[in-house]
């Protein structure tokens, strides 16, 4: 593949035909003299086809969202439904603090992270109510254990990892392994859940007011405001891993439905330990277990993100586009912090460039690994544009 090449002065087009090919004799660009706090010039984007959606889908989903405001009021009244969407706040704020956590090393477009909740918020939620309603239409009463063991598993877990998939296709640019597809499929289980949640809670204080609206609160917002965002984090893992390794739409999809099996298996074994158990026993004794290997799992995939990252800007380095140093800095968490507070001593306190320079060199590196799998036709125009970024932003951070 064709790579770019080194910026020459005033932050132009490369010259190089490859980004290799520059001598191997790092030279860092001359300090410039400038007012406290350089301003950096006008500087080339990534293309941002294959990374946004449409302003189109969200105006779909906001008719969606429309009819199911409509249903809530009419089904549970405005009063209880307003006071359980309140509410139903504060578990989702947990679930985007936890994929805030997670996302930190290479944060994902924001326009696919509002999809990505949206989906789960409204498009999945609709999807699960028509199928409900026509399944009661069709065969009347249902037992407990059919609609919450075997029903609401199966559905649920296909109509969000139908959310995870679409992210994937609209967004494939942005989705580069596993812990992006953990995050998204995060993203739309927490979602998922905030709708959920308006409803349990609606109808909670309606049937026993403060004291059972309080409980249930306990149950779905404290101990368990992770749980569909575990479940659907199962597809996205299994969507990322495919979308890494292959990074075609008919691999994707079979890793996506394997996805669903373990995610609906896991929803299933959750709903039903409600019923058929102890649920506070088996909650403390296995769930309890089950979640901290889930996060054990994630620390070891973010460093996996981090020894990527340093491989590939490695490359670059040994090209004499970074210093080992700098790869240090950019490609490590404790380099990373050393480096913002070196920045944060710079006259003018030069922590936005820096924050900007790690950004930009953390999508170099994603930029080169999609490359090397060949799923990226628009990695070399990327390429160019983030060589540039990262090198007019070390000039400005050097700048006196």
């Amino acid at each position: 593949m064709t790579l770019g090449g080194p910026a020459q002065p005033g932050y132009g087009q490369p010259s190089y035909s490859c980004a290799l090919e520059q001598p191997t004799v790092y030279a860092p660009p001359a300090p410039v003299v400038t007012a406290p706090g350089p301003a950096l010039p006008a500087l080339p984007v990534p293309a941002k086809k294959g990374r946004t959606v449409s302003i189109w889908v969200f105006g779909i989903l906001g008719f969606a969202l429309v009819a199911l405001i409509g249903y809530f009021v009419w089904g549970l009244g405005a009063a209880a439904s307003g006071i359980g969407l309140v509410i139903a706040v504060i578990p989702l704020a947990i679930v985007f603090l936890g994929v805030y956590l997670i996302d930190r090393w290479e944060p994902e477009p924001k326009s696919l992270i509002a999809f990505a909740v949206a989906w789960g918020a409204i498009a999945a939620i609709g999807i699960t109510l028509i199928v409900d309603l026509t399944i009661t239409m069709l065969i009347g009463m249902r037992t407990e254990v059919l609609s919450t063991v075997i029903q609401a598993p199966i559905v649920e877990e296909i109509a969000k990892g139908l959310g995870v998939f679409i992210v994937f296709l609209i967004g494939r640019r942005a989705f580069d392994g596993p812990v992006d597809g953990i995050v998204y499929g995060a993203l739309v289980g927490g979602g998922f859940a905030f709708t959920e949640n308006i409803q349990y809670f609606a109808v909670s204080l309606i049937e026993g007011g403060g004291a059972q609206l309080t409980a249930t609160f306990v149950m779905r917002g404290l101990i368990s405001p992770f749980a569909h965002a575990m479940f659907t984090a199962l597809t996205g893992f299994a969507i990322g891993l495919a979308a890494r390794r292959h990074g075609s739409t008919s691999a994707v999809l079979g890793a996506g439905c394997l996805g669903v099996i373990a995610a609906t298996l896991l929803h299933a074994f959750w709903n039903g330990s409600a019923i058929f158990a102890d649920f506070f026993v088996l909650y403390v004794s296995l769930q309890v277990p089950l979640f901290i290997g889930f996060i054990l799992a994630i620390v070891a995939l973010r460093r996996e993100e981090a020894r990527i990252t340093r491989e590939r800007l490695g490359e670059y380095a040994a090209a004499g586009w970074f210093t080992p140093e700098e790869v240090t800095m950019l490609a490590t968490p404790e380099g990373r912090k050393i480096g913002m507070r070196w920045a944060a001593t710079l006259t003018g306190d030069r922590r936005s460039l820096m924050k900007q320079f790690i950004k930009d060199a953390t999508a170099l590196a994603a930029v080169r690994q999609r490359a090397l799998t060949g799923r990226d036709p628009l990695a070399a125009d990327d390429e160019r544009a983030l060589l540039t970024r990262t090198r007019a932003t070390r000039a400005a951070l050097l700048a006196y």
